[in-house]
């Protein structure tokens, strides 16, 4: 009997779709091709975080899980996937091994009318950007872009600062309001076409500088 039950799991696993399978970013690898699973959607960028003289891997990578993809009339498909931020410490052999992984950070996508495109930045101090683009294609005239800025330090990643540009597509007027969480200021800048821009200063409260792991999508 114990072998039969085997057998027949053995069976329906055969049949079973590759999606179905669940699949998970490696702990380890030699670049973002080698830890991303096949059929995964990813960014990544290269750069010392941590000031040790080794580059880092930053990745952000979006599963393909089927129940949670559309495919439109004309082709193209929706994915609804959670994204995963994944940062990884570079070692002397020229690896890369799993500092910490992220899986509610960077927002998924909510429907069919508003896109997020991430993207990621590692300056030469070692400070780690993490940028959002909406883009509504229903119910909205602005189109924001957000970017959130954090440090290592004291053994994790803080946010050290956030600027968040929205862009009215029918007036071309853009606002740019930068944070800096450090300074305590907050800078707000006024553009329109044909006129001089204009910029408000203000002072933020001294709180707690917050760690990496909310949702960036929630941080508007």
């Amino acid at each position: 009997m114990k072998n039969l039950f085997y057998i027949i799991i053995a069976a329906a696993l055969t049949v079973l779709p590759a999606q179905a399978i669940a699949q998970e970013l490696k702990s380890n690898g030699y670049d973002a091709g080698d830890i991303v699973p096949n059929g995964w959607e990813s960014i990544f960028k290269t750069g010392d975080l941590n000031n040790d003289g080794i580059a880092d891997l930053v990745l952000i990578a979006t599963p393909c899980n089927s129940d949670k993809m559309k495919t439109r009339d004309d082709g193209y498909v929706y994915n609804f996937n959670q994204p995963i931020l994944a940062i990884y410490w570079g070692d002397r052999n020229g690896g890369f091994n799993l500092f910490k992984q992220y899986d509610n950070v960077v927002p998924a996508r909510p429907d069919e009318f508003l896109d997020i495109t991430p993207s990621i930045e590692i300056d030469n101090k070692g400070t780690l950007r993490i940028i959002l683009e909406f883009f509504a294609s229903a119910g909205s005239w602005t189109q924001p872009t957000t970017t959130h800025v954090f440090r290592f330090q004291n053994g994790d990643f803080y946010l050290i600062g956030k600027d968040v540009t929205e862009l009215e597509r029918t007036t071309g007027k853009t606002v740019v309001t930068s944070e800096n969480y450090l300074a305590h200021r907050r800078i707000v800048t006024t553009e329109r076409p044909r006129r001089k821009p204009s910029s408000k200063k203000t002072r933020l409260p001294k709180n707690p500088l917050k760690q990496i792991g909310f949702n960036l999508g929630d941080d508007m």
